[in-house]
């Protein structure tokens, strides 16, 4: 057996879009929320379900979720696997942007549901080693959730050590599931979930299409070609630091070989920096 890996777009849009199989959905919601008894969700309604895309069309993982629990209290899941760049702004932005887009102007309030953010990162965003934290808006003085209408959940992949755990939970083996079933061979034995199972054997490669694996590739590949570009731009956005600092030193009178030193250059790059600025 060869799986996907969960955190590429399609592959993710795939198992957990997939309206023939709501209990994969289900099951996950359930496990990361930790809905009590009597609250547990029921049904889930994909308001952009997987289809392959256009190639040139292809956007992150995004699913709209709209969700009833046992209460018949509806309320809205996004799940979205995110890069770094501004997250946390567009996180807020994007949640409370989709609070507000459920009724028109003039319409009552009350018809608003809550919405629940829910983000798999596959990088380390808050501080300390908790790789499931809930964020809430609480009363500050006692503690109380009295706005509940918005609420953040995250999962941080890298701080899942799963040799340091043992998988047990539901959303431990879940977490298992996106981390590293790209690495497994088989499914592990101790997967007893209907859900969970279902997931792992939609993430097994022999069951995509040739479509489906084409655009999986594709978008590992623009997911290797974005990650090449930001390096690429980092390096070159910290090597005219240098640059513009060699000169700015040298003017001030500090030596080549203290600005090589400092600067972790060669002499000859000090040198060649210098040049360039001279002819300038």
């Amino acid at each position: 057996m060869k799986f996907v890996d969960i955190k590429n777009d399609i592959a993710f849009r795939k198992i957990f879009g997939n309206e023939n199989k709501k209990e994969i959905l289900i099951s996950f919601l359930n496990a990361v929320l930790e809905l009590p008894k009597g609250r547990k969700i029921k049904k889930t309604e994909i308001k952009n379900p997987f289809q392959l895309p256009e190639i040139q069309a292809l956007k992150s993982s995004i699913l709209d979720v709209k969700v009833t629990d046992q209460r018949n209290i509806t309320y809205i899941v996004e799940i979205k696997v995110e890069e770094p760049d501004g997250f946390d702004k567009r996180v807020q932005y994007y949640t409370a942007k989709q609070y507000a887009s459920q009724i028109e102007v003039g319409e009552d309030y009350p018809k608003l549901n809550q919405v629940i953010f829910i983000g798999i990162l596959n990088f380390k965003f808050f501080k300390g080693n908790d790789y499931l934290t809930k964020h809430l808006i609480i009363n500050q003085k006692n503690g109380r959730q009295e706005l509940s209408d918005i609420e953040f959940n995250f999962i941080e992949l890298p701080k899942f050590k799963e040799d340091k755990i043992k998988i047990e939970s539901l959303i431990d083996k879940w977490i298992y599931f996106i981390k590293k079933a790209t690495n497994l061979d088989v499914i592990p034995e101790n997967v007893n979930d209907k859900g969970l199972k279902l997931a792992y054997e939609d993430a097994y490669k022999h069951n995509w299409t040739k479509d489906e694996l084409f655009a999986y590739d594709y978008a590992s590949m623009r997911k290797a070609d974005e990650s090449s570009k930001t390096k690429r731009a980092v390096e070159k956005a910290v090597d005219q630091e240098k640059i513009e600092t060699v000169t700015e030193l040298y003017k001030n009178g500090v030596s080549i070989e203290i600005i090589a030193i400092s600067l972790k250059l060669s002499i000859e790059r000090v040198r060649e920096i210098i040049q360039m600025d001279e002819l300038q």
